[in-house]
């Protein structure tokens, strides 16, 4: 670890400000920086402590909405009694994700920018050739042991899983990521490898992330996160799945269904072909199967990846058909 220069930001232009320098990154709740630097992947020059600003980790539902401010406590958004009731799936993807003792610590703006936990990332020292890192070098990952790597949204650059529980349930639900001026649909904050394996977020020089609005609706209401992995606890996701479900008023017919993928996937995977294809039918256990097996467009395995192809799509029927028995 090199040395680095400290301020604690007063204020949200305070940090803005800090942040457009060169080689200036955010500490938050820290669990994300401090684990980087320990590898050796983050060297920042500069470290800007963004935790003491006040009025960043406000939590506020309504009807309509929720707006959780970026400081906000991973442990305090999962248990906040109107995001348990209006938004379930975004309550179980926090409970699910990382240990008690980093729950309690980590920011849900840190958690949105996460990096991958792809271990050819993190060990700079036994494989220096990494997109992510060093743009160009190649990727040690392809051809190498790829159990834990994605099968959706990979390019030759990188094949690196995104490994977050809780952006899957806010992508499934159109959330967007406050960045100041811009707001952007967490979906597309999210960026592919394509060619450009380092860039991972959207996200400009000076822009600080500030809040997640998440819009409420029926099937936001009536969701779940699914994740299998393993082991039960404090574990990355072989594949997940945050699905939510509106039926119509014959308590049969589908009117709307949200889904989205994780642990498969490059990035937070949006499945919207299967959304299509329930949209309007019946809902039975063999419709819901067939559908789910579309969750697999355009995947491509590496090896030892492939049983995540046949992985995924259970764990999205299970989700559904969970949700199916509870309407």
């Amino acid at each position: 670890m090199r040395d680095f220069s400290y301020l604690r930001a007063d204020s949200v232009e305070a940090a803005r400000n800090a942040a457009a320098l060169p080689g200036a990154m955010l500490l938050a709740g820290g669990t994300t920086l401090v684990d980087l630097a320990k590898c050796g992947v983050a060297e920042p020059s500069a470290v800007i402590d963004i935790s003491h600003i006040k009025g960043l980790d406000a939590i506020d539902v309504s009807a309509g909405r929720a707006v959780i401010g970026a400081l906000a406590k991973m442990s305090h958004v999962a248990d906040h009694t109107e995001i348990k009731g209006r938004f379930p799936a975004v309550s179980e993807a926090l409970w699910q994700a990382a240990s008690a003792q980093l729950r309690n610590t980590a920011s849900i703006g840190g958690n949105l920018m996460q990096r991958t936990r792809c271990p050819y990332f993190r060990d700079p020292a036994n494989f220096p050739a990494c997109n992510k890192r060093a743009p160009g070098s190649g990727c040690s990952a392809i051809g190498g042991v790829t159990r834990g790597h994605a099968v959706l949204g990979t390019s030759e650059a990188c094949i690196a899983t995104y490994p977050g529980d809780l952006a899957i349930a806010l992508v499934a639900f159109d959330a967007e990521v406050h960045l100041g001026e811009r707001r952007l649909k967490v979906e597309d904050f999210f960026l592919a490898p394509g060619a450009t394996a380092e860039r991972e977020h959207d996200i400009r020089p000076g822009e600080v992330i500030t809040a997640i609005e998440i819009p409420g609706s029926a099937a936001a209401r009536r969701s779940t996160y699914l994740k299998v992995r393993d082991r039960q606890s404090y574990e990355f996701a072989a594949a997940s799945a945050a699905v939510g479900l509106e039926l119509e008023g014959d308590g049969r017919t589908i009117r709307e269904i949200r889904v989205a993928l994780g642990g498969v996937a490059t990035k937070p995977w949006r499945a919207r072909a299967v959304e299509d294809a329930l949209k309007g039918k019946t809902f039975d256990e063999a419709t819901v199967r067939k559908a789910s097996e579309l969750a697999m467009d355009g995947a491509v395995d590496h090896g030892a990846n492939h049983y995540k192809i046949e992985l995924a799509p259970r764990v999205v029927a299970r989700a559904i058909l969970k949700l199916g028995e509870t309407a």
